[in-house]
């Protein structure tokens, strides 16, 4: 149950993307050269392997538990969470102005991965605090800012997400928490509320690790238009601001941590439920404007769902390590071709050999894919050139719901084929595998489900601009095609051969999407999954062929061999099904809206 980051697979991610040329004179850029990444990278694998990684297993057994109104988190976590606050980790991607180390997402995402992987039930934390800086920076108040933002960036103060409830799960229009005004508590950090309601599944929406809890609440102001329109968006924090510049802790606000949920997996991240207002109301102050609560609660929202992605690579990357290391040391049954005297470690089987190539394809394509979005996240937002800027950020856009919800799935798949390569070990608690699996089958769910991210994909990302950033995308991938066309390699001929086909299939499929959303919703809406997973799977599988050609390259390095391996055991195993999942995407519907309640 070790963990050892994968520094040299993240580093050449970053070198076949071309980060450290595409943030050249982007302001953090300067972090990408060879020697800064490596130091950041080493020392961020050390912190996860020698303090997170041993609080994994240790954590899912002891859980988080509720006493007397107060939560603690398992033993180790919060000495594990001061240190890393004392490292500077949790300011790694943000601005100098603020506390932050102003190192680009391109290589924050790497470091990120680290603590995911080595304990995702940690990782948590930070991840949600990283969303509430996003958040603040755009649509807080400069007083908002001037407060909050550094305790957040520092990770002395924690942030959460507070949307659902019990009646509005996804259907966040309907939710039933209401804010009335307090003109008196009115001033520099805006308008002031009173919150009352309940909120479920809050992560680390109470604990004993850091010293605030910012919570970013949505509620209902008295009249506000009903549905999604209503919506507004309240910073409510645990301890009121004090003190003469407002940054010391105060009188505790009125809201409180009713229960905890028991869940699956990640059990030693609490997941709260919570109260506002026994007591006559909690205090919050609006952020943004009045009935734009939603709209300002995306830059949060989006943020989380890109750092989900992350968590299926992260807890897909844990797995694979330990099936790996379990199979070479397992001896179990001769070989079918009988050169073996007697029985062999199951990696010497086909199958397992099958299984471990198809986890590490998804793998390496999850995380190329993942990493990308967030150079183009570095790009959108700091590149000097507007053209750039503009195109990044639709690139964001479209991959935002892709790799959230292809990478999850993966994660979750991987982590699955985990337990199988252990067999009957795997189910067995003592050895792990089955913890990676209950912990990665939350993601497919939390920061909008899987089916969400999809409909997201096909009516917001592709329909809604008629194709043109899918086109671009795909454009990119023609081109990369050309290049394979000279290539002499077997492993590079097969990837040409399997990513023009499926880029064929993917633009058909969003052709259809174009021509049908609109005039026909529930037929698009049908096969939105189908869709998702090809676009993620050609998107995939083009990086690794980019990377492919650059390890064809260097063929003395040692880990050459292997990349051209698992590049081909994608375009055999799963590119090649692309141009079949397209009957899906534009016929599938017929079945699906056929059915009926009594059907099932």
């Amino acid at each position: 149950m070790d963990y050892t980051a994968p520094i040299d697979e993240m580093m050449f991610v970053l070198e076949a993307l071309g980060a450290r040329e595409a943030l050249a004179g982007v302001p953090g850029g300067e972090h990408l050269d060879g020697e800064t990444s490596r130091a950041v990278l080493d020392a961020a694998g050390a912190f996860a392997a020698g303090e997170l990684a041993p609080l994994n297993h240790s954590g899912d057994k002891a859980g988080a538990k509720l006493e007397n109104g107060v939560v603690r988190t398992a033993p180790g976590f919060a000495e594990a969470y001061k240190r890393f606050v004392d490292g500077g980790w949790n300011a790694v991607p943000f601005a100098e102005d603020h506390g932050g180390q102003g190192l680009p997402w391109a290589l924050a995402v790497a470091v990120t991965e680290m603590w995911q992987s080595a304990n995702l039930a940690f990782g948590l934390c930070p991840l949600l605090s990283h969303g509430a800086v996003e958040l603040l920076a755009t649509h807080g108040t400069a007083e908002q800012r001037r407060i909050y933002v550094p305790k957040l960036v520092s990770g002395a103060w924690s942030g959460t997400m507070n949307l659902t409830e019990p009646q509005a799960g996804s259907d966040v229009g309907a939710i039933k928490t209401r804010a009335v005004p307090e003109p008196a508590h009115d001033g520099a950090l805006g308008k002031a509320y009173r919150i009352t309601g309940n909120k479920i599944f809050i992560t680390y929406g109470e604990h004993d690790m850091a010293d605030n809890i910012v919570h970013m609440v949505l509620a209902r102001t008295p009249g506000a238009p009903a549905g999604s329109k209503g919506i507004s968006l309240f910073l409510v924090p645990k301890y009121l601001p004090a003190g003469a510049d407002g940054t010391g802790l105060g009188a505790k606000n009125d809201l409180r941590c009713v229960s905890l949920e028991h869940k699956l997996g990640i059990s030693a991240a609490p997941t709260c439920v919570m109260a506002f207002g026994d007591d006559g109301g909690a205090l919050g102050w609006l952020i943004g404007a009045e009935n734009r609560g939603l709209e300002c609660m995306f830059i949060m929202m989006n943020n989380a769902r890109l750092s989900v992605g992350l968590q299926g690579v992260a807890i897909a990357e844990r797995a694979y390590q330990q099936a790996a290391a379990y199979a070479k040391t397992r001896v179990q049954s001769r070989t079918l071709t009988g050169k073996a005297p007697g029985p062999v470690a199951i990696v010497e089987h086909p199958d397992v050999r099958r299984m471990l190539l198809d986890m590490k394809a998804r793998l390496d394509a999850s995380r190329a894919l993942t990493y990308a979005a967030h150079l183009s996240l570095d790009l959108a937002a700091k590149s000097p050139d507007a053209a750039t800027r503009t195109h990044h950020q639709a690139r964001v856009d479209l991959l935002t719901p892709v790799v959230k919800a292809w990478s999850t799935d993966i994660g979750v798949t991987v982590a699955s084929l985990g337990v199988q390569i252990h067999g009957g070990m795997g189910y067995i608690e003592e050895t792990g595998a089955a913890q990676y699996y209950r912990d990665a089958r939350i993601t497919p769910i939390y920061e909008g489900t899987n089916g969400i991210q999809a409909n997201d994909l096909v009516f917001r990302k592709i329909a809604r601009d008629g194709g043109a950033a899918l086109k671009t995308l795909l454009d990119e991938i023609a081109a990369l095609e050309t290049d394979l066309a000279a290539a002499t390699h077997p492993d590079l001929i097969r990837l040409r051969e399997t990513l023009t086909p499926a880029r064929q299939a993917v633009a058909a499929a969003g052709n259809f999407i174009v021509e049908t959303a609109k005039a026909a919703p529930d037929k698009v809406a049908a096969g939105a999954v189908p869709f998702l997973d090809m676009l993620g799977t050609l998107a995939g599988g083009a990086l690794l062929a980019k990377g492919a050609i650059l390890a064809a390259k260097r063929p003395a390095e040692a880990h050459t061999r292997r990349r051209l391996l698992v590049a081909r055991h994608f375009a055999d195993h799963l590119l090649s099904k692309v141009p079949g999942a397209l009957h899906g995407v534009r016929d599938g519907a017929a079945s699906v809206l056929a059915a009926q309640a009594a059907d099932f």
